[in-house]
């Protein structure tokens, strides 16, 4: 299951975010480091169901009449703080637990209401631009250090005359999540000396960067857009990298709401319908809820959790059916499974998703919208429902 770690400074919001995205009680506070402990819960991305292209809809449990919800893990850390890489604060802590992670959600308060150690001040008060890069320079400067304090090993492997820099920094970045691949694809974008005992401290950083920037990626939840003034978000969407305007307490308002029945809400909706059973309060806020999805398309807490996934990731999600006709498995289920992949990936990925077995004793498989069998080399399109036949 791919993993989405929220991450920024303390009281910015990300509990509240987590709260919102997978419907479990956590200890939300107005002061800082009310998570202390990570939060692991599972939440959704949403994508339209190929069971729209069919008369009716599917039976799935996560398709609510053509809105598809996929899976995916998400994580709540403790905020961090300036200073973090060296310890500060719950750096380190909160540093460790990002390393699992895919892809980042940074949650800032765009409202400007809380200084840079995540310590309440007035609405406006704080500059949230100050926010932006904070996250990713605290990791960057991280694992910089953790490059440097490993580097007399690097120096040391590196007399041996079968050294391969890349085979020995993707061994030392394994930890960071830092595929063999992606290590290859960093070296080539930089310019380092042959020799390990002549790099020299920018080396090291630039190599943390770059590697950071290609196993953690980041999009910016520019979060408390309800009570944020409009010039701090329109800043804030100017930045040339991914901002998403969110609201997490409206978005877990909402939830909570069409729990009880007050509202006609899915995440990811872009407006709501107001039901009869609410109070004069209640209709007050839900209305101003509305005029805030109105302005910034939803809440953006789904939005954020797509774009990580689908944008940054560049995932797809596939269908594996058993029948090609039905579109079902052998029990008569309608479009049972999604699955995540890489863009890019076949069908011989979608059977090893599936199970190791059904991978192994691949023969062919067969694209169930057009019932054609589709070659081993064809890379599936988002959407896609496969038959996959095996001798497992």
């Amino acid at each position: 299951m791919l993993s989405i770690a929220l991450a920024g400074k303390p009281n910015a919001g990300k509990s509240t975010f987590y709260t919102a995205a997978t419907m479990a009680e956590v200890d939300v506070a107005n002061y800082p480091f009310t998570t202390i402990d990570a939060n692991r819960g599972v939440s959704y991305v949403r994508t339209e169901c190929p069971c729209l292209e069919r008369e009716e809809r599917c039976n799935a449990d996560n398709c609510e009449d053509g809105k598809r919800y996929v899976p995916i893990e998400l994580l709540d850390v403790a905020g961090l703080v300036p200073g973090a890489h060296e310890g500060k604060g719950l750096g380190n802590q909160f540093l460790d637990e990002l390393t699992n992670a895919d892809v980042i959600v940074n949650v800032i308060d765009a409202s400007g209401g809380t200084n840079a150690k995540g310590e309440p001040v007035d609405i406006g008060e704080h500059d949230p631009l100050e926010d932006i890069d904070f996250v990713e320079e605290e990791m960057d400067l991280w694992l910089a250090g953790i490059v440097e304090d490993n580097w007399e090993s690097v120096e040391r492997k590196s007399r041996s005359p079968d050294f391969d820099i890349d085979e020995v920094l993707a061994d030392m970045l394994s930890g960071f999540g830092a595929s063999p691949t992606q290590i290859a694809k960093v070296l080539r974008e930089l310019e380092y000396p042959d020799d390990p005992i002549q790099w020299e401290d920018d080396h090291r950083e630039e190599l943390a960067r770059l590697v950071r920037e290609r196993t953690k990626p980041i999009v910016v939840a520019a979060n408390k857009i309800d009570v944020a003034p409009q010039e701090n978000v329109e800043k804030l969407l100017e930045l040339d990298k991914p901002v998403i305007p969110t609201t997490a307490e409206g978005e877990l308002a909402l939830r909570r709401a069409a729990e009880n029945g007050l509202v006609d809400y899915d995440p990811g909706d872009e407006t709501l319908e107001i039901g009869d059973g609410v109070n004069d309060a209640q209709r007050e806020a839900l209305e101003g809820l509305a005029q805030t999805m109105d302005e910034w398309d939803g809440t953006g807490v789904q939005s954020a959790l797509n774009y990580a996934v689908y944008e940054l990731l560049e995932y797809l999600t596939a269908y594996p059916v058993e029948d090609a006709a039905k579109w079902s498995d052998g029990s008569g289920n309608v479009l049972p499974d999604a699955f995540l992949l890489p863009d890019g990936s076949t069908p011989v990925d979608l059977a090893y998703a599936v199970h190791s077995d059904i991978g192994d004793g691949y023969l062919h498989a067969v694209n169930a919208k057009s019932s054609r069998e589709v070659s081993d080399g064809y890379e599936l399109e988002e959407g896609d429902v496969i038959k996959i036949v095996s001798t497992n």
